[in-house]
């Protein structure tokens, strides 16, 4: 395995607060649909809402207690599971209209990867990846300035040489 270069870790109280509002938000809907419910369908419809925030905060919750590391060679969760490989990006887009989680940027690649979704951490639909959600901008901006780096350097347009 190569040496990590640098690393995304998600902030234990933004980590808290996320998770916890998904599972508020849950038992609220749960609550509403068996104390007050409107009418059969909707209270079925609250009920299933409220099942499916409380299963993402669970999911939020085993997602975000990985680190993302990035190395010469790829990027990927401190899991060992592969994000993308660093030879596949094509590039980094930090602004401000970028379709990218809070906190995060958005990675092109030059081929499809299978989708994935990490509540709070990243998502992958074929050629884009975002990272962030509940980690801390500085080590994104850093994580997103280092790849930014990389991927100029491989491709020879590095300002000065």
């Amino acid at each position: 395995m190569s040496d990590v270069i640098t690393g995304i870790v998600p902030s234990a109280p933004r980590r808290m607060f996320g998770t916890g509002m998904l599972y508020g938000l849950g038992v609220v809907l749960l609550y509403v649909a068996v104390t007050n419910p409107p009418s059969p369908a909707l209270a079925l419809f609250l009920i299933g809402m409220g099942g499916l925030s409380i299963f993402g905060g669970y999911k939020m919750w085993q997602a975000t207690g990985f680190m993302i590391e990035l190395t010469e060679d790829e990027l990927r969760l401190s899991d060992g599971r592969l994000i993308c490989k660093t030879e596949d990006i094509h590039k980094i887009d930090r602004s401000f209209f970028a379709f990218k989680p809070s906190n995060g940027f958005l990675v092109t690649t030059k081929v499809s990867y299978p989708a994935t979704w990490s509540p709070g951490l990243l998502w992958r639909f074929g050629k884009r990846i975002g990272i962030g959600g509940v980690t801390p901008a500085s080590e994104g901006k850093v994580m997103a300035d280092t790849l930014a780096a990389m991927v100029a350097t491989r491709d020879g347009n590095v300002p000065g040489l």
